[in-house]
């Protein structure tokens, strides 16, 4: 039979939260849609479209990352970012009717959802859901992977270890991870890490072939080895990238081994692994409802820049908990003043002379959030195919997107993303 998959462009199949004996249901639907030598009589009835087989080969090309984003456990391996015993609850609001709000580009946020690939969609206003979405193959429970929106947890949790006495950010990278003495991290900072100003040699070229990021992939074991016959892991990959042309410092210039250097720092700061990291100092004190997850290369090493699964609600937990400026049921899970120099923070003229000022002419990066200066007040973690942690404070709103879109870095479908919560942000504030 021939794969075929919903036309995701054309689609406003947009399902509601469903009960959850459903959720899994659906899940079971497309279990048995991939069982081998299946049969019509031995699979449901009510099964109508077959998904076409991800594999590690073609796992985030379209169509097969709108399975292979939510199923990243099955193709890579991977370790639990676990949850504990409380959850905070995220309780509802009079829902809002999406098809009666435009964006500044004239489409209704429902057909701009519609047409942007998204997986799902949660706005919360003033910690209440007012808009919770997903497209035909997900659903509450989906783990969907939200790519560089790892990076923003990454840096969120260096916070927590600079608070707990554990991480310097002014201190060499050397200090904390000697191996990359010979490598461009050798004479910088964590906050250069942090801020995206290291001088290193490295082209973030989602699409070449032959390129940098073709061989970090082979590194992390997003893909099979090809022509790149490399026998370390993701660690000896960033071990190996040379110093650039130019100070550290000086500009924005976005690479993401530069994410998984900095999870490699605070593993030896904090003292455990990654996944546990995030689990004992985020996802647990902030009332996750579900275990994450993050991959891991054949030694171990964690993908701190892009790896991290995750549901909607618990992403939009995270984010409401950046909001509300790291507070959650009277705790401090995140340090306030951290938070602060996010927002304060950073350098206008190292954006200024990056390479993403096609995505906000002026703004800033810090602690590897985006503060653009278009709106004020709000920040921002972007991941690529379209995963987005968008947060508003002076709208009391916080919103999540995650997506399958076909191409890695879509200048356009980021905009139509941005005049979504800018759309939602001024309906709010009215």
């Amino acid at each position: 039979m021939a794969a075929t998959l919903p036309n995701r462009q054309a689609s406003t199949n947009w399902k509601q939260p469903s009960p959850r004996p459903l959720q899994r249901m659906a899940r079971l639907l497309f279990t048995f849609a991939k069982v081998p030598n299946s049969s019509p009589e031995n699979t449901m009835t009510t099964m109508t479209t077959e998904m076409p087989e991800a594999t590690l080969e073609n796992w985030r090309r379209h169509p097969y990352n709108t399975w292979g984003f939510s199923h990243v456990d099955r193709l890579v391996t991977t370790q639990p970012i676990k949850t504990g015993q409380d959850t905070h609850p995220l309780p509802r609001a009079e829902q809002l009717d999406l098809s009666t709000i435009s964006t500044d580009g004239g489409k209704t946020i429902s057909a701009a959802l519609a047409d942007s690939f998204t997986d799902g969609f949660m706005v919360l206003h003033r910690g209440r859901i007012i808009a919770e979405q997903y497209g035909p193959t997900t659903d509450a429970e989906t783990r969907h992977i939200v790519f560089s929106v790892s990076k923003s947890l990454t840096g969120t949790l260096a916070g927590v270890l600079v608070e707990r006495g554990e991480l310097d950010v002014d201190q060499p990278v050397i200090r904390y991870v000697p191996e990359l003495a010979s490598s461009a991290y050798g004479d910088c900072t964590v906050r250069h890490i942090l801020d995206m100003t290291v001088s290193v040699r490295f082209i973030e070229d989602y699409l070449d072939p032959k390129g940098d990021v073709a061989r970090y992939r082979v590194a992390m074991d997003w893909d099979p080895p090809k022509a790149f016959e490399y026998e370390g892991g993701l660690h000896d990959f960033v071990a190996t990238l040379p110093h650039d042309a130019g100070p550290h410092g000086e500009k924005f210039h976005y690479v993401s081994p530069n994410s998984d250097v900095l999870g490699w720092i605070l593993e030896r700061a904090g003292g455990m692994p990654m996944a546990e990291l995030l689990s004992r100092h985020i996802w647990q004190p902030m009332g996750a409802e579900s275990d994450a997850y993050i991959t891991v290369d054949r030694k171990g090493g964690a993908r701190t820049a892009g790896g991290i699964c995750t549901t909607v609600a618990d992403l939009t937990r995270f984010g409401e908990l950046m909001r509300l400026k790291g507070r959650v049921d009277g705790r401090q899970v995140i340090p306030e003043s951290w938070i602060d120099d996010i927002l304060n923070g950073g350098d206008r003229q190292a954006w200024a002379r990056g390479d993403l000022t096609d995505l906000f002419a002026s703004g800033r990066y810090r602690s590897k959030w985006y503060v653009p200066d278009d709106v004020p007040g709000e920040f921002c973690a972007i991941g690529i195919h379209g995963q987005w942690i968008y947060v508003d404070p002076d709208a009391e709103m916080t919103a999540v997107k995650l997506s399958s879109q076909p191409i890695p870095a879509d200048d356009d479908l980021d905009q139509q993303t941005l005049q979504i919560f800018r759309a939602l942000g001024k309906h709010l504030k009215r």
